[in-house]
């Protein structure tokens, strides 16, 4: 195996995910003080305490919501996968017992399947302990029946409750590979990449977008709650957070989502394979769905349908739709969650874990109604 294939194994550990996972919190924290501390040092004087209020909380609320965001979204997704499931094994099993009438061993069969199912919760957190046990267990049963180099033994015995290095996965893979056995357990010790085809590609831009949702949500509802907190016009600045939230949703995530999705299915229906392909269509997609379009429609919705309805301006008719809110470097450099977007469909899972923190850009923008058309003027 080569180097770059190796590094992707050395990502692809479950206990480095789990790891990753469990320290998001923290840095969710650390880079939202981090960045508080510095935003009130550089404020003036007179309005350090009315910063400080906005920013704490504006911050609350999107660190709130990307803590609480991701396993609400996978509870519901896994629910809906797990009724889906079910509800398929019910009809086939009802089908087979009125065909065949072997209803107890197809019974049998379809529980152990949906027990399986069940046990790995897509998209769930992750917990590490649980992690260390299943890969003990499967270690340890795979020393049974298998000898190894003591070389070997050690660094599996090292995996029990250790990220390993990169040397380390690298010779677990150029001893145990050539072996059925050996791969076999391999496969599952670090599972490989999983595949999104087209029959998954809208489930995982719906849970992406919901996360997203929830994420921007909580920015703007922390932003409302920190303008009324310190100024008498708080009401007066609703508008541009919710205008804000609904560029930085449409332009930033939801669209974008939803413009790799779709470059994704038609490659899938093209019947074009290469992840090369895959990648830059992916990109193409992002581009013209969410750079382009998503911009002239989130102006468009502020303009036409959120000023009118509080009232902050008459309907406009403008034919210029960047007039208000352009697309800046920031929100150029915001698309870094795209590329995440793309490596999650296109299988790479440890990157999952970092997607509320990306998010949590743009919804702490919308928290602060940021409209850089509103400063010009």
């Amino acid at each position: 195996m080569n180097s770059l294939t190796i590094l992707g194994k050395y990502l692809d550990q479950p206990m480095l995910i789990a790891k990753f996972s469990k320290s998001i919190p923290a840095v969710l924290v650390t880079g939202g003080s981090a960045y508080a501390v510095n935003h009130i040092y550089k404020t003036p004087k007179e309005n350090k305490r009315k910063e400080s209020i906005k920013t704490a909380a504006v911050l609350t609320g999107t660190i709130s919501s990307a803590l609480v965001a991701p396993p609400l979204v996978a509870k519901i997704f896994n629910h809906k996968s797990s009724t889906h499931e079910e509800k398929h094994e019910n009809e086939h099993e009802h089908e087979h017992c009125h065909n065949h009438e072997h209803c107890k061993d197809h019974e049998h069969v379809s529980e152990g399947h949906i027990h399986e199912h069940d046990e790995h919760a897509h998209g769930a957190p992750i917990k590490l302990s649980e992690v260390k046990t299943k890969q003990s267990n499967l270690i340890d049963e795979f020393l049974t029946k298998k000898q190894v180099k003591p070389e070997v033994e050690k660094i599996l015995n090292d995996a029990k409750g250790k990220v390993l290095k990169f040397s380390q996965v690298k010779t677990l893979f150029s001893e145990l590979m050539s072996n059925v056995d050996g791969k076999n357990f391999l496969n599952k010790l670090i599972p490989n990449p999983e595949h999104i085809d087209s029959k998954h590609i809208f489930g995982e831009i719906g849970k992406f977008s919901l996360l997203g949702l929830i994420l921007v949500s909580g920015g703007i509802a922390g932003g409302i709650i920190g303008d009324k907190l310190t100024e008498k016009d708080w009401k007066e600045r609703i508008p541009n957070k919710i205008k804000e939230g609904s560029y930085q949703y449409l332009a930033n995530i939801f669209l974008c989502n939803v413009g790799a999705g779709v470059a994704l299915f038609a490659l899938e229906k093209a019947n074009i394979k290469s992840k090369p392909a895959r990648v830059v269509g992916m990109f193409a997609g992002i581009i013209g769905a969410g750079v382009i379009a998503g911009s002239a429609m989130a102006n468009f919705i502020g303009k036409t349908c959120i000023d009118p309805l509080f009232k902050n301006k008459k309907a406009t008719s403008q034919t210029d739709l960047y007039s208000e809110r352009k697309p800046e470097l920031l929100d150029v450099g915001l698309h870094v969650d795209d590329v995440a977007t793309v490596a999650v469909m296109s299988g790479l899972k440890w990157i999952e874990p970092a997607l509320p923190i990306l998010y949590s850009i743009s919804a702490f923008r919308a928290g602060i109604g940021y409209r850089n058309g509103e400063q010009k003027k």
